[in-house]
């Protein structure tokens, strides 16, 4: 079969009709398999500070109640750096903001392992202010998402065309793995190196991934003519650049990407679905993210037992995001991702009651809760992308990630009141558990765009 190598972008003809030229098996596999690696490495270095945070408390000094605090504030500053990236990415590209993404986590896991803890102020303040920075590798999955669905629209594979949820959820599935890494070289490697070691160990892998993007990574053909009709746009060649978006069967908009997500029929998700991450960020901050300090804390489990029990937990973690993947392409994603979260914050709510001791049981209930709290991602991620259209579909799924931050912020000041006045057990269950619970209530309110579909002609397969 001939494949059609780049996007015709010269001026049509009238009533001239074209299609996006395709992306071959090959590099479709080989954008899942980099897409997979960079949001793995992206976890790895935002999951280290979860996972090492006991350790550096003893050594910068922290009260539980203080450490979590800091927490809160590097939440204040993710939610900054989260919140400008989405835009940067429907300017330079996807390819470009995979390598900004990666590249910036190789920085600043870097940075941080050269941070002194002896300042007192001056350290804890350097350390919020560099791993702030670490809101660049929490966003690669907005841009994942996006050049997936894209490339997913346009790929020859026809197995990933039609089950585009279910082959997304592999590498959605970088979120276990990415901590499931980071407990497991916490496990090897603090007793022996000490936690700067391990954010040096995170430095090599992201550069490396970025430098195989930059030399394998195939820009999408929707992002190609979007960037063209920019460019008509801003040459005012309004005229021109409509005739080009109508030859591909595309709507063509002038309105910034920012502006657009809060437009007709794209505002009532861009409400619902950031309400929904806040509330389950509740979750995730405390669940995923702290998970050493609430087994260690509110369970009573060792620091080193706690690592090997988050390498079992993360692990069944994984399978969550396949399953939903799957499940989210059979009976759709919208369903999935209400039932999956409402199962996480029972599932957690059982744990932390005193009916449950054992390390068994501890890692049955926990491991179920985060089965069903980061799966249902996998499933959101991709509905998420289906409901904007390409010239703000970064914007729109960056924003709603950043507000992931809010809800670390909110659940983490929470979390710290509650846990100061009653404990972590009572905290755990009445922020995270019960915030992951009503996320899963507030999915209900959102509704598939259609429309947007007009703007998504398949290629020429």
């Amino acid at each position: 079969m001939s494949i059609q190598e780049g996007v015709d972008l010269s001026t049509p003809t009238r009533n001239e009709q074209r299609n996006f030229p395709v992306f071959s098996k090959k590099k479709t596999s080989t954008a899942t398999v980099l897409a997979l690696c960079a949001w793995t490495v992206a976890v790895f270095d935002y999951g280290l500070f979860g996972t090492l945070l006991p350790a550096m408390q003893e050594e910068f000094g922290w009260t539980a109640p203080e450490a979590y605090a800091v927490n809160t504030w590097i939440a204040v500053g993710t939610a900054i750096v989260c919140f400008g990236i989405g835009p940067v990415i429907d300017r330079l590209g996807r390819k470009k903001g995979m390598m900004l993404t990666v590249g910036g986590t190789a920085v600043i896991s870097g940075v941080t392992a050269l941070i002194p803890a002896t300042l007192g102020f001056a350290s804890n303040a350097l350390l919020v202010l560099v791993r702030s920075f670490g809101g660049l590798g929490f966003s690669e999955q907005a841009v994942n998402a996006t050049y997936m669905n894209e490339v997913y629209q346009v790929t020859e594979d026809e197995r990933k065309r039609k089950r585009p949820g279910f082959h997304y959820s592999f590498i959605q599935g970088g979120w276990p793995l990415g901590f499931l890494l980071a407990s497991a070289l916490g496990l090897a490697f603090l007793p022996l190196l000490g936690w700067r070691a391990l954010y040096l160990m995170a430095t090599l892998p992201a550069i490396i991934i970025v430098l195989l993007i930059a030399r394998k990574l195939k820009e999408t053909p929707q992002f190609e003519l979007h960037q063209r009709l920019t460019e008509l746009e801003k040459g005012g060649k309004s005229d021109e650049a409509h005739a080009l978006a109508a030859a591909y069967g595309v709507e063509h908009s002038s309105t910034s990407p920012l502006k657009r997500i809060w437009e007709g029929e794209y505002r009532r998700n861009t409400i619902v679905f950031s309400l929904a991450w806040i509330l389950n960020f509740f979750g995730i901050a405390i669940f995923s993210v702290l998970g050493t300090s609430v087994l260690a804390n509110a369970k009573g489990v060792e620091l080193t037992d706690a690592f090997l029990l988050l390498i079992v937990i993360n692990m069944l973690a994984y399978f969550g995001y396949v399953f939903h993947g799957w499940v989210g392409d059979k009976v759709g994603r919208k369903r999935t991702i209400i039932v999956g979260w409402i199962i996480s914050g029972l599932s957690f709510a059982v744990m932390l009651s005193p009916l449950v001791s054992s390390p068994f049981l501890i890692i049955l209930t926990y491991g179920t809760g985060l089965f069903f709290l980061v799966g249902p991602y996998a499933a959101i991620q991709y509905f998420m992308a289906e409901c904007y259209p390409v010239s703000c579909r970064a914007t729109g799924l960056a924003f709603i990630g950043a507000m992931s931050q809010p809800g670390t912020i909110i659940g983490g000041a929470l979390f710290t009141i509650v846990a100061t006045a009653a404990g972590t057990g009572a905290a755990a269950l009445w922020v995270g558990a019960v915030g992951t619970l009503l996320s899963g209530v507030l999915m209900i309110a959102a509704r598939p765009v259609a429309a947007v579909a007009l703007e998504e002609p398949h290629a020429a397969v």
